[in-house]
């Protein structure tokens, strides 16, 4: 389940193409903010996503592989 959820937030991510909150990837995968936040920092450890600035996230280049 948690690779499921993983792989949703990276794809919500590359489909916006810019920095997002958290609200904003659960919105568009359609699952409460909770199950998107506490993904974030084992996707940020991995080099999958980055954190720009406080509370936005973005899609790294090794994050887009996984989902191409």
């Amino acid at each position: 389940m948690a690779e499921d959820m993983n792989r949703a937030i990276l794809k919500a991510l590359a489909e916006l193409g810019r920095p997002a909150k958290s609200k904003e990837i659960a919105e568009k995968i359609g699952v409460p903010t909770s199950k998107v936040s506490c993904r974030l920092a084992p996707l940020r450890k991995k080099g999958l996503i980055d954190s720009p600035e406080k509370g936005m996230y973005v899609i790294t280049e090794e994050g887009k592989k996984l989902v191409e």
